[in-house]
This record gives C-alpha cells, structure tokens and sequence, in this order.
C-alpha cells in the first residue's frame, strides 16, 4: 500500500483549523475534501447534506474529477434512497463499506458516478462498484449529511486504521456543517428579536388600532420569515373576524374573508399548541371547520418529518378576561419548515405586543372621545362646542353661507328627577339625546352644554331650517312612549350668523338670550334678531 500523501496528525490539525477559520461552509467543506484525498488518497470525495425541507441530501460539494462533478454536484437523493446504504451490515468502525455486488446501483433513484478502471489482483483491491461513505451527525446525534468517497490512490479496500481516520475527519466536517447552520439560526433569532424590539418601540408611539396592527404584520413577514401574515378582530356583535391588517397579501385578496369564530376556535386544540400558537397539520384543521373557513392553500410546502405542508398556524388574541378578540394567521414559511419552538415563542411575543398595543390605544381612543364627549350621552360637550362653533362662524363669514345656532333647556326635567330618581333621570337625557340626533342631517351637530341645556350647531342653515328643526323635536317629545320625556318641554333660542357676528361667544350669547325669552313670554321657541 502506497504511504499517506500527510500524516494523520497533520490531517486532523488542518481539518481543525479549517473548522475553526472558514466562516463560509462551502469553503469549509471543499477544504475538508481536499485534506480526506491528501491523507487518505480518495481521488473523489462527494458532500451530501441533508435538506430538512425536503428530506432528501443533495451534494453540495464534490472533491475529484470533472466527470464525477458533472455527474454528482447539485444532485438530491430522497432518504429513502439512503437508508438501504447505511444498513447494519455494511457498518465498519463508525463507516459504511458497501462491496461490489451487495447493491444493485441502478435500481437506486439518483445520480451514481461509477469510476472506470481495471482492478488490482489483490484480494483487497477496490472494485469500481464498491462505495464507502461516513455519516455527518450533529453533537445531539442528528444525521446532517453523508460523506462519500471512492477511487482510492492505493488501488486497494481501507484498512481499519484508514477507517479511523476517515470517521475522524468526517466527524471535523460535521462540526462545520453544525456550527454554520447553529450560526444561521441565531443570525435569524438575532434578526427576529432586533425586529420585535423595532415594533416594539414604534408601537408606544402609535396611536391607531390600524398602524399598529400593519406593524406587527409587517414584522412577523420580516423577522420570522412567513411571506403571508394577516390580523383578524373580532366583530363582537356577529362573532366574525374581520380582517385588520396584512402582509404579503395582494390588496383585496378574496383568501382574506371573513371567518366565524366559533368555528375557528375549534382549531385552539392543546395537543397542537407550541408556546401559545396552533400548529395543525392540514387535515386535522379541515376536519374541524367548514369548507368555507379554508383560507388559504400553501404554496411554499416542503416533504418529510420537518416539512411544511399545507398546515394551518394561527396565533389567538386575548383581553385580560382570556376572551378571544382576535387571531394572526401566517403562511407560506420561506424556508418550507415547521416553525421551531423558539420561533413560535417569538409569534407570540409578536402577538402579545399586537395585544397590549390595542389595548392602550383603545384607552387612548376612549380618552380622546371622553375629552370632546358627554359620557352619559354621547353627545359633544361644552368644550367641543365652543371650538366647533368658533370654526363654523369663521367659515361662514369667509364664504358667506347661512349659519344657525339652537339653543334649547328641558323644561320639566327637574320634576321627573324628583318623582323618579336620578338614574331614570340619566335614561331620559339619553332618549333625547338620541332624538336630537336622529333629526339631525349629518353635516350637523349636538352638544349638551349643561345639565338639561343642549346646543345644535346647523350649517348653512336658515331661519326656516332652524324653526322646522325645533318643531320636529318638540313633535319627538310628545309621541315618545315613555311618559317620562312626554312629561318634557322645550324652549328652544335660534340666532343667525348675521353680518354683526364676528365670534361664537356672540352668536352663542344671542341663542341664549333667545331662549331665555322664549321662556320668559312662555313661548317654544324665540328668533335673536
């Protein structure tokens, strides 16, 4: 047998050092190849990985001739091709030796180089037919890849101690192949959580339900790599979810359709729960709901035990009751896998921020309403009022439109508080809020502006208008079925954005006057002149 091309010694210091200093795997892998042939003398060595996505290994990296790269580069073998190879049988000091005529080659899917060569007339000699290759495995015993090698310089069938190093070797190459896939995956939890403390931060600042929402769409299709992302509320009235939000989606997409919470909630499913989020395979969730709640058909689907295909994941949203409000779905995974847990982790937390997020702007959205708004009536109040009626008096008198104010006070009111209580008093001013409402065109306005006294604002309005709105009200008063508000009157005050009016204090000033007068000479309603 010819000596070695290096020393073993040296062989293991350079596949080490190649481990430790190539950042690129590629890089890694060829110049582990080249240390296997200059040690060991295999003229061609083959790198097959293995693909997750699609559970199959495909070469990566051929170390040899021309011919054996032309018939192997880039070529994928489904596992179950493997599998008959890494047969027991075969197994010799942590490698597999198949020997010519133990495997039918041609039968096997996949490319195979069969090198063309006369063999020695040793009883050791390497046949062109004979195959040996070392599996790559993870520290946890996971199967990364497989090593091939063949044509050996010697002319002859390794030795044990061949075998050694070999296993050795491979085993260097298999830590090359962990590292830069353990360096991907936390280049991507790395991205992830950059993204999630970006949304994060924005969403203290955002003060819609909508720009939230596309935030945290937009972040789960850029940190977690699911290319279709849409947010669902829930409409609490119908128990349908609308969609709010999406990424990824062409606009007006039909998959974004309504969904009936009670049939999706069918899908919250413990045995399918990973850190919060619902992972289900695609035939357990269409055995759950209805034909029309299938929202969508994967595209980015891989084969194999870690594989995507057509699974359904959604992310429920939660108020502090544990009520469903709402739902993320995401979709076509751009690496094809499953999602790992730590990824799911990060869908939640995505989701929790989405949560908290509308919560504070739904208190901040309720704090601006309670600031321009009667909270008993709904009504605008005083304070609304008195900018509103400054705005419609300045835009009158540049355009020279017709502007009314009505003023006007329940009268009676104080006695139905006396006779039935405070509570049914607060149910009467919603019954008339409700009606100054519903006589009201939309270009109009309501305020309560005191205890019983209410302000319409009615834009290019006159003094017919003005009149005929406070005739229909005071009609609503004295057909409304309640005893209570048909005990109420009204004294109603109008005045007019005349040329005199420069301000709202005057034209509100005149309408109170007015009112006041009308009250005074028992009338309904008096006209400011």
């Amino acid at each position: 047998m010819k000596p070695l091309r290096i020393s073993p010694i040296r062989a293991v210091f350079e596949a080490t050092r190649a481990v430790r200093t190539d950042s690129d795997l590629s890089t890694a892998l060829q110049t582990m190849a080249r240390i296997i042939a200059d040690s060991l003398g295999f003229r061609t060595n083959a790198v097959n990985l293995y693909r997750r996505a699609w559970d199959d290994f495909c070469v990566e990296t051929v170390h040899g001739n021309e011919e054996a790269r032309a018939v192997l580069l880039g070529d994928s073998r489904a596992w179950s091709s493997w599998e008959p190879l890494l047969d027991e049988r075969f197994l010799r000091r942590g490698a597999y030796f198949i020997p010519a005529g133990e495997f039918d080659w041609e039968a096997s899917a996949g490319a195979s180089y069969i090198p063309n060569f006369e063999p020695g007339d040793h009883p050791d000699a390497w046949l062109p037919d004979d195959a040996l290759m070392v599996p790559m495995r993870s520290s946890s015993g996971a199967l990364l890849g497989i090593l091939s090698v063949d044509e050996p310089t010697s002319g002859r069938r390794p030795s044990d101690d061949e075998l050694d190093l070999l296993v050795a070797l491979t085993d260097h190459a298999a830590l090359a192949v962990e590292g830069a896939q353990d360096a991907v995956r936390a280049e991507t939890y790395r991205y992830a959580l950059e993204q999630l403390l970006e949304v994060s931060s924005s969403l203290t600042a955002t003060r819609t339900s909508k720009t939230i929402l596309d935030a945290v769409a937009r972040g789960i299709r850029d940190a977690l790599g699911f290319d279709r992302v849409a947010v669902q509320l829930l409409d609490a009235e119908t128990r349908v979810l609308q969609t709010a939000a999406s990424a990824g989606w062409p606009a007006g997409s039909k998959h974004l359709r309504p969904l009936d919470l009670d049939q999706i909630e069918r899908l919250f499913d413990p045995q399918h729960e990973i850190a919060g989020c619902f992972l289900l395979p695609n035939e357990f969730a269409r055995a759950r709901v209805s034909s029309d709640q299938v929202v969508y058909e994967s595209v980015m689907n891989g084969s194999g035990p870690y594989a995507w295909n057509h699974h359904w994941l959604v992310v429920p949203l939660r108020d502090t009751d544990g009520g469903v409000i709402g739902v993320i779905w995401a979709d076509e995974p751009r690496d094809r896998l499953l999602p790992s847990e730590e990824r799911l982790q990060a869908l939640r937390v995505f989701a929790n921020q989405a949560t908290a997020a509308l919560a504070s702007a739904d208190q901040f959205a309720k704090l601006r309403f309670l600031a321009d708004h009667d909270p008993l009536t709904n009504l605008l109040n005083r304070r609304a009022f008195v900018r509103d009626l400054d705005t419609e008096v300045a835009r009158a008198r540049r355009y020279r439109r017709p502007l009314a104010l009505v003023v006007l006070d329940l009268d009676g009111f104080k006695e139905v508080n006396d006779r039935y209580g405070h509570a049914a008093g607060d149910a009467v001013l919603e019954r008339v809020a409700a009606k100054l409402t519903s006589i009201l065109r939309e270009t109009d306005s309501a305020f309560r502006i005191g205890g019983d006294e209410f302000a319409l604002i009615l834009v290019e309005a006159t003094r017919a208008d003005a009149c005929a709105v406070a005739s229909r009200f005071g009609a609503a008063l004295e057909a409304d079925p309640d005893e209570r508000v048909r005990a109420l009157t009204a004294s109603f005050g109008v005045a007019l954005c005349a040329d005199g009016v420069r301000r709202g204090d005057e034209l509100f000033r005149l309408a109170d006057e007015a009112m006041y007068e009308a009250r005074r000479v028992n009338q309904r309603l008096h006209v400011a002149a």
